[in-house]
């Protein structure tokens, strides 16, 4: 007998993660906490955004001038030395104009959301044969849709934008893992 669900025993699956509500109802919670946060300071969660991201990439350029001397005798030294100080580059950069990153960073990031939101309604018609299936398709939705506000607005209101949509991405993601806990723990 063959069956068309991506999950060929959706019993064991339900028997698996139902044990596991709390654990999505407790995600749920601290990211509709951080959205919240978030969205209490607009340009604080932008900046934090921006200067986080530099700072990842400066030590990222580290790591790459390391492993570039690590590495020295395999004959692509200067080509990683010059990874290494293009990263870097535009982690410093982040610092001395906020403003450009977080625009170049608005960009990126409408791109990712689209992406994942795709992904997320995707995952959740996966999910279609198990209940609450529908706050990840919901969830997928809002993200894809932040994705298009990012790139309308862009890069006029990158600053705050960029705040605002974490902020409200995380939300409803917190929502969305609260909701499907929930829906485990009341399915028999």
């Amino acid at each position: 007998m063959s069956s068309t669900s991506p999950f060929p025993d959706l019993a064991a699956l339900n028997a698996e993660l139902r044990p596991k509500w709390g654990w999505f109802v407790a995600l749920g919670v601290v990211l509709l906490l951080l959205g919240i946060l978030a969205l209490g300071n607009l340009l604080a969660a932008t900046l934090a955004s921006v200067f986080f991201v530099g700072t990842m990439m400066i030590l990222g350029a580290i790591a790459e001038v390391i492993h570039a001397f690590r590495v020295k005798g395999w004959g692509g030294f200067f080509l990683l030395l010059l990874s290494a100080l293009l990263y870097g580059a535009a982690g410093i950069l982040a610092f001395a104009d906020p403003a450009l990153a977080a625009a170049a960073l608005t960009l990126v990031l409408a791109i990712s959301l689209i992406a994942s939101g795709i992904l997320r309604i995707w995952m959740g018609f996966r999910l279609r044969p198990l209940p609450g299936w529908g706050w990840g398709v919901a969830s997928g939705v809002v993200t894809l849709l932040a994705g298009v506000v990012f790139l309308l607005g862009w890069p006029v209101n990158s600053l705050w934008l960029l705040g605002m949509v974490l902020a409200i991405d995380l939300a409803f993601q917190g929502v969305s893992a609260i909701a499907f806990g929930l829906t485990l723990k009341a399915t028999p």
